[in-house]
This record gives C-alpha cells, sequence and structure tokens, in this order.
C-alpha cells in the first residue's frame, strides 16, 4: 500500500465523551526488585472483548501507565468496543534495552495467561502507543509471539541509532545546558518502572538528546563501534512480510522525533507489502497538541477504526 495522506474527517467530529471506567491495577511481573503495573480498563459488556495494549511514551526514560481519564486515545479506544491494558516497563538508564523489552514481551503473555480474568479475547489483540511507546508498538511487530493483529504507532520511530538521536540535536541544543551531573542525579542507582512524584528525570533526556547519547545510554552500547548489536532492537532492521497491519501517525512539525522517521517506516512497509497507512499531520508538534481538538478526535477515532477492523476480521 503507498504512504499517502488522507481526511482527517474521516469518523465523526464531535468531541470523545463519557466518562471511562476506573481502571483495575495488576503487578503483571516482579524483577530486579521492582513491581512492574499494568492498569486494566473494563467497561461492562456481555463476555470478551478484544484488548488494545497501550505503551506509553517519553524516550523509554520517563512517564507511566497512568491514562487521564480525559485522555483522547483511551476515549477511542473505549468506544470501539476494546479492553484497554496500559502497560508499565522499567525505565532506562537504570535498566537497557534488552530488559524494557523483556518487559514488554513478559507483559503480553501475562494478558494471554490472564485473558478469562480480563474478559478479553486473547487472540484478538491490538498495540497502540505514542512517541517511545510508538517505538515500542512497532518492536512489538516482530519481538511478540504470537505476533499482535494490528499496530498504531503516534509519532513513534523504528531507527534508534540515526544521527537524530545518536549525534547532538540543534533543537535541543538550544535549551539550557544540563551537566553530567545533573543528568546523572535525575536518575537512580536501583531499577524503577514507575517515576516518584516531584522527579526531574528530563534533565536526563536533555543531557542524552544535547549530547546524541541516548542509543549509548538506553542500549548500553556504542551505535558507532557496535552497530549491528541494535539490529534486535530497530524495527526499520526487522520489517518483512509478516509485519503486522500499521498505522502511522506523525505531525511535519514534530521537534523531538522527526517525521522522516514514520516516513522511512511507510517506505519500508511498502517495499516489504505490508499493509499499512500514513497520517500525515500537516503542521502537527509532537504529540499535535497544537491542532484543534476536534481534529484529534478525529484521528484518535480512525485510529481505534483501524484496529478494530483488523481485529474483527
Amino acid at each position: 500500500m503507498r504512504r499517502r495522506e488522507f481526511a482527517l474527517a474521516a469518523i465523526g467530529a464531535g468531541a470523545l465523551g463519557g466518562q471511562p471506567p476506573e481502571p483495575r491495577t495488576f503487578i503483571y511481573k516482579k524483577a530486579a526488585g521492582c513491581d512492574i503495573k499494568a492498569d486494566v480498563f473494563t467497561p461492562p459488556s456481555d463476555g470478551r472483548r478484544p484488548a488494545a495494549v497501550y505503551i506509553h511514551g517519553g524516550a523509554l526514560i520517563m512517564g507511566s501507565r497512568h491514562l487521564s481519564h480525559k485522555t483522547r486515545v483511551l476515549r477511542a479506544l473505549l468506544d470501539a468496543g476494546f479492553r484497554v491494558i496500559s502497560i508499565d516497563y522499567r525505565l532506562a538508564p537504570e535498566t537497557k534495552l534488552p530488559g524494557i523489552i523483556e518487559d514488554v514481551r513478559d507483559a503480553f503473555a501475562w494478558v494471554r495467561r490472564r485473558n478469562s480474568e480480563l474478559e478479553i479475547d486473547a487472540d484478538r489483540l491490538a498495540v497502540c502507543g505514542g512517541s517511545a511507546g510508538g517505538y515500542l508498538t512497532l518492536m512489538t511487530g516482530f519481538c511478540v509471539n504470537p505476533r499482535p493483529k494490528a499496530l498504531v504507532a503516534f509519532w513513534g520511530y523504528g531507527d534508534i541509532t540515526g544521527a537524530w538521536y545518536s549525534r547532538p540535536d540543534p533543537f535541543y541544543l538550544k535549551q539550557p545546558h544540563v551537566s553530567k551531573q545533573e543528568a546523572l542525579g535525575s536518575v537512580t542507582a536501583s531499577a524503577l518502572a514507575e517515576p516518584p512524584p516531584g522527579n526531574n528525570r528530563r534533565l536526563f533526556y536533555l543531557y542524552c538528546r544535547q549530547q546524541g547519547l541516548w542509543p549509548q545510554q538506553v542500549g548500553g552500547h556504542d551505535p558507532f563501534k557496535e552497530n549491528r548489536w541494535f539490529d534486535p532492537y530497530s524495527p526499520i532492521r526487522n520489517v518483512d512480510s509478516r509485519y503486522p497491519p500499521t498505522m502511522l501517525v506523525h505531525g511535519t512539525a514534530d521537534t523531538d522525533v522527526p517525521y522522516e522517521q514514520s516516513k522511512m517506516m511507510a517506505e519500508r512497509f511498502a517495499k516489504a507489502g505490508v499493509e499499512h497507512r500514513f497520517v500525515t499531520v500537516p503542521d502537527g508538534a509532537h504529540g499535535i497538541g497544537n491542532i484543534p481538538p476536534e481534529q484529534q478526535d478525529r484521528i484518535y477515532r480512525d485510529a481505534a477504526a483501524f484496529l478494530h477492523k483488523r481485529v474483527a476480521s
């Protein structure tokens, strides 16, 4: 399928309404002394439903599973008929890429084991996430077995060793300089999957972007000296005809994750014959919070519809 822009007015113009149910929180794994949790949103129904696993962003350094009850993507998924499972994973730099991907795999294994209790159809799993969560979503397209039925990556990325991440970033160099001491002082010595209140882990992220050290600090290896080590952790290097149908959403004005990251993934999907859709958001910033709310709602509704169509077939 060729990459294309398409009308954002695909599914209704109204704001997402209704109050999502309170999630149930589970510990799906214990590792390195920390509890790794999942929030499960299960609105009342008359049987098992397909599930959408949501993976949070934050550069693999920040963030957590907590979804605001006003989160547009959550409301869109629930309205489409999904159970929604929002997962944590251990964060970098305390935990490196192999451990993070292990957590994602284990989360899916836990969902399948607990499918009856969670009232889900384990054979109808979809995945979505934004930014680093979009990256992890793309990872599930080949590192999780069985593979999910469909994916949506919001402003994600498939190439983690490119210049945008492995060299100093011009946008972040314009921001106040973060010293190595400040960066290291913002993280801990032990593994964690949920940052404590009032944390300032963003300093570590800024330091990585200003110095071009993200792959090295998150992966634990130098992309210039050990580039092949990153093969199993680079979605763009692992696309083949078995890859699940995927929708990519990206704004052209994204200063955090370049728009070209989704463009390159779309081109790779086309070459491999993978069903995909590429949604370009003109002038959209990272997270598309700068565009009108009704346009955001349309995008999230369309993403939920994309996933639901493929888990229903």
